[in-house]
């Protein structure tokens, strides 16, 4: 009998489950559905070149044919470990305009304002550079510039200045503005995930139980009298989802809270008799409560990528002998030191620029790629040269998830509508141009780049767009399946309220990027982990008085984490 049983040990659940044992007095269960974070591949920052390839750690999904995307099935990666997407993805730490947090709360969703959000952002936070009226020092999560950034990252910053853009040293500051290096969420040479944050160090908690490779398949209701759905606990089954049917109960005044992101919180919700009635029957499903907007909303970064080759840069990542003896070298390096090559996250520079001169605020954001980057990292390319990313920030086209089945192991029906709305096209096509000629400056075409073929013929805007339309795919960032806001009424798109508690269902919440009612303009793993800082605040707040831990034993079925990985500790 738990408190707290949070499914989903990604970015958010590795924050609830550590703040939420702090009080010795409070039981909780975390269930996730993959391995522990124990492959170096994860902990070394370079590794993330071969989990794209290996597809270790991740439900490697697609989306259903899109027809922006000339009928193109989309590749959607989501971390499948302890961790989450924390640990296989590329570990910039940004956390998006103000303003995105200033219309969450227009919507009617109070508490949500940046003003009000900052303080989370602060908490979670420990940024080498320093606490200012920005940042925090003394929080879980590591924030630092990168140990050792490649040698032809100044290159690209100096192109941005010669194409008019500004510096900027720090895009979670003032001014997000500008072109620059990212910060990352790395600590001493290695990647810093939610789960090495927040979880790993609090593992022998003997409040805290951590089941891995446990597929939940259901919240478990009841339905009280007066007609109100509770929450009771969740069905999993261990072994990978191989395992038999078990149960775990919620206490008295417990909750159970969904962090399995953007397509698993509305899945489950489905699978549990919670979402749109006529669809759940559709699969067989008895509707506990009827809720439209479960798997509406969903949108996502749209983006695309243009290479260039350049093989006398031999800073650059690249499959070629010099490549490979520099990889050795560089393995060594990192082994002994935790610096060198191999503490790259790739993506080590960028920025938020505006797609027109009259636009308010950026609404394209650029990843320089110090590699060349064809489909996600997983097809292998010869040569060295480097790739640059343009992504919409704030797409108009809205999609949606939906059950392909009643089979909690079958995967659902993922459907972005990339580039649906017109607008979303015209921006992604003045950002291509505009990235162009940031890549055209003289910082960089003195080094002999050449620009990849394939976009290369691609000059006018009718071609651009049909360049897009062959090659673009999301940067990661899917929001908006269990959105907040007020209108939990009967027919109301609304999933959950301000305090993250499922509208209809007591004992119910849902946190993670699935509540954004609109994607922020950068990328999402700073701020799931504030929102899910706040959320504990807000869950300790609505806490009703509590019996002492029961002392249960782990159930059966399942692996119990309960050790720390030896990736985990820097050798002294």
């Amino acid at each position: 009998m738990f408190d707290y049983i949070i499914v989903g040990g990604g970015s958010a659940g590795c924050v609830l489950a550590s703040r939420l044992s702090e009080d010795p007095g409070t039981r909780v269960a975390l269930l996730e559905a993959g391995p522990p974070d124990s492959s170096m591949l994860i902990h070394c920052p370079a590794g993330l070149a071969l989990l794209a390839k290996n597809g270790q750690a991740n439900w490697g999904l697609q989306t259903v044919p899109q027809p922006g995307l000339n009928g193109r099935r989309g590749y959607q990666p989501r971390g499948k470990v302890l961790g989450g997407s924390s640990s296989v993805n590329a570990m910039i730490y940004a956390r998006g305009h103000a303003s995105d947090y200033d219309g969450w709360a227009a919507l009617g969703n109070p508490g949500w304002s940046f003003q009000e959000v900052l303080p989370y952002f602060k908490r979670a936070e420990h940024n080498e550079r320093g606490a200012d009226a920005w940042h925090g020092q003394g929080g879980p999560l590591n924030v630092m510039d990168l140990r050792s950034p490649n040698a032809f990252l100044p290159a690209f910053v100096e192109a941005g200045a010669q194409a008019g853009y500004p510096l900027n040293t720090d895009f979670n500051g003032p001014e997000q503005e500008g072109i620059g290096a990212y910060q990352v969420t790395h600590k001493n040479g290695e990647r810093h995930s939610a789960a090495k944050a927040y979880l790993t160090p609090h593992l022998a908690r003997p409040n805290l139980q951590v089941i891995t490779n446990a597929l939940t398949t259901r919240v478990v209701t009841d339905t009280e009298d007066g007609g109100t759905v509770r929450a009771a606990g969740v069905e999993y089954r261990g072994n990978g989802g191989r395992g038999p049917l078990q149960i775990l109960r919620l206490k008295d005044g417990g909750e159970v809270v969904l962090s399995a992101g953007a397509f698993g919180s509305p899945q489950l919700l489905m699978l549990s008799g919670i979402g749109p009635a006529a669809h759940l029957r559709e699969h067989g499903i008895t509707p506990v409560h009827d809720l439209p907007g479960v798997g509406q909303n969903l949108h996502d970064h749209v983006d695309v990528v243009m290479v260039v080759n350049a093989p006398k840069v031999k800073d650059l990542f690249g499959l070629s002998l010099t490549g490979v003896a520099r990889a050795v070298r560089g393995i060594f390096e990192w082994r002994r030191q935790r610096s060198g090559m191999l503490t790259t996250n790739f993506a080590e520079a960028g920025g938020f620029i505006k797609s027109a001169p009259e636009e308010p605020i950026p609404d394209l954001q650029l990843h320089f790629v110090v590699g060349k980057l064809v489909d996600h990292g997983r097809k292998t390319v010869f040569g060295h040269g480097y790739s640059c990313h343009v992504c919409l920030l704030r797409p108009k086209s809205r999609g949606s998830l939906r059950l392909a089945s009643a089979d909690p192991q079958a995967a659902p029906l993922i459907d972005p509508a990339f580039l649906q709305d017109s607008d979303d096209t015209a921006r992604l096509v003045r950002g291509f141009k505009r990235m162009r000629a940031l890549l055209q400056q003289p910082a960089l075409t003195r080094h002999g780049g050449t620009e990849s073929a394939s976009s290369a013929q691609a000059q006018s805007d009718a071609q651009i767009e049909q360049f897009i339309r062959g090659h673009a795919d999301t940067i990661y960032h899917p929001v908006g399946t269990c959105r907040m806001g007020p209108d939990g009424a009967p027919g109301g798109l609304d999933v959950v309220d301000a305090r993250l508690r499922v509208h209809g269902v007591a004992g119910l919440r849902v946190v993670d990027a699935s509540v954004m009612p609109s994607v922020v303009g950068g990328n999402t793993n700073a701020p799931v982990i504030m929102m899910a800082e706040k959320a504990v605040d807000m869950m300790r707040a609505d806490r009703p008085p509590r019996a002492a831990p029961d002392g249960a034993s782990p159930p059966e079925g399942a692996t119990a984490v309960a050790r720390q990985s030896r990736f985990h500790a820097v050798p002294g």
